[in-house]
């Protein structure tokens, strides 16, 4: 049975968009490589931090929705710990409603999107 998760991280901000693009590679090889299965996806960009980390004001925000095994976390959360690169993340198992939501949130982004065009 495979879990639904939730995985922001926040890389530092003095990254170039191609090392930030790595970093991004590397999280989602390591959920695939685990028997993970990405689901969605958002480049949130440079964004304000709520207060300082590191002595950095700012960071590159990225979130990831899966589905995977339970023990996949740890295994995630020790390669963010890991990398310099990485100054905050949060990983958090949704439930069928958070699951839901995040659905709805996207088909409704989509159809803005084809109005948009």
């Amino acid at each position: 049975m495979l879990n639904h998760y939730e995985t922001v991280f926040i890389a530092t901000p003095v990254l170039s968009e191609n090392q930030m693009k790595e970093a991004v590679q590397k999280f989602k090889k390591v959920i695939t490589e685990n028997n993970g299965e990405i689901v969605h996806e958002e480049n949130w960009g440079l964004k304000k931090l709520a207060y300082p980390i590191q002595k950095k004001s700012t960071g590159f925000y990225y979130l990831i929705e899966f589905k995977g095994p339970g023990d996949l976390i740890e295994k995630l959360e020790v390669q963010y710990r890991r990398d310099e690169r990485i100054i905050r993340f949060l990983t958090f198992k949704m439930d069928k409603f958070a699951v839901e939501y995040a659905e709805k949130k996207r088909k409704q982004k989509e159809s803005v999107n084809i109005k948009e065009e």
